[in-house]
């Protein structure tokens, strides 16, 4: 028996071994962090990889008022009439708030979750990165009909992907080809798409990914790709970290209540630019209404016209230009893979924020998540 179990015990050394040299090999973590960060709820995942700071206001100069108290008893949702409760419930919500007019009229936690809980945007992340790179344009230090590899030079390929622009890459339409399939769980992490989330080494990995599907400015179809390339031009324009330029140029400036993360490859690396951007849902309601009200320190007037203008029509025929998905007309829409949305509706004075552990397999229930919240910025509920 004793035998037997140290066969056992070589065999699974033996595995061990050749998984950490085949993580190593292509940037991956070592094999138990990888399957814990392949397993984990949405909401678990900001701990599992390093991450950069961004760091808060020294004072909330601005702090939140609480406006007239509001009771959503039900709401339509994928066809049916249910009460507001199952609503959250169904759609595996941690955290709720509707603002009105800049004021918390509605804030909900749930999970074991609170006000001070730091909790993941996922593809949110990419309408940060956008912001970032409003401003470097403002400031005349990039332009959209730059290409990528004028910038960084290093990744000339050769082919059709060094004619890649900005422009291209802010309204999903580079042509590179690294499609969104997200698989579910560790067993399908040799897909690029989870190559790239999981990643030591950036760089590395978009070298390995240059490959062209379309020509530049030809094939809209949403990839994050197309932002993980723009937080490297911020990062070689700036000379800092994005972490850096967030908490100077957005998190100070809007006098955010808490510290951020934004999770990198590794520490002092590259930070995840299309997904991994971590805040409280207060945080995050003050991202929408800075853009909302049209802060000017945070979104030039001509960047929230670029951001509040669709491009190119992508998933569920919806609107997308510049990080941001537009499903109806003169709404604004940051979204996130596992149901984060920061729903903007200037018309109705209202900004509507959700964070949900949905698993990836939920992604094609958006539409009906995106109607509820409609009725509710409407008061149509």
């Amino acid at each position: 028996m004793l035998k037997l179990i140290r066969r056992v015990l070589v065999v699974l050394l033996v595995i061990y071994l050749a998984l950490f040299g085949l993580t190593k090999a292509i940037r991956y973590p070592e094999p138990i962090a990888a399957i814990k960060l392949g397993l984990a709820p949405a909401s678990k995942t900001p701990d599992l990889m390093p991450s950069h700071y961004i760091v808060a206001a020294p004072t909330t100069f601005a702090p939140w008022k609480n406006g007239n108290s509001e009771t959503v008893q039900s709401v339509k949702y994928d066809g049916k009439r249910i009460t507001f409760d199952e609503f959250l419930a169904k759609t595996q919500t941690n955290a709720f708030l509707i603002i009105r007019d800049g004021k918390i009229t509605y804030e909900t936690y749930l999970n074991g979750k609170s006000e001070k809980t730091i909790l993941p945007s996922y593809s949110v992340a990419k309408t940060m990165t956008s912001l970032l790179i409003g401003q470097l344009i403002d400031e005349g230090k990039i332009r959209e009909s730059d290409t990528f590899v004028s910038i960084l030079p290093e990744f000339k390929a050769g082919t059709s992907f060094d004619k890649v622009t900005m422009k291209d890459l802010l309204d999903m339409n580079s042509g590179v080809g690294v499609s969104d399939n997200y698989p579910s769980g560790p067993s399908g992490w040799g897909v690029a798409i989870a190559q790239m989330y999981a990643s030591t080494d950036l760089n590395w990995w978009l070298m390995q990914n240059r490959k062209m599907r379309e020509e530049p400015g030809t094939f809209p179809e949403y990839r994050s790709v197309n932002t993980q390339m723009l937080g490297l031009v911020i990062q070689k324009v700036t000379g800092r970290l994005l972490a850096d330029e967030m908490t100077s140029r957005v998190w100070q400036k809007m006098g955010a209540d808490y510290d951020a993360t934004w999770n990198v490859d590794v520490f002092k690396g590259h930070e995840k630019a299309f997904c991994c951007f971590n805040a409280t849902a207060r945080d995050y309601a003050r991202v929408g209404q800075a853009l909302m009200s049209g802060d000017p320190q945070i979104a030039s007037a001509a960047w929230k016209k670029r951001l509040s203008t669709p491009v190119v029509t992508l998933d569920y025929g919806w609107g997308y230009g510049a990080q941001m998905w537009h499903p109806y007309p003169g709404i604004n829409l940051m979204m996130g893979l596992h149901g984060q949305y920061i729903y903007q509706d200037k018309a109705n004075k209202t900004v509507i924020v959700k964070l949900s552990d949905l698993p990836t397999s939920a992604d094609g229930i958006a539409p009906k998540i995106v109607s509820v919240l409609k009725q509710i910025a409407e008061k149509n509920y």
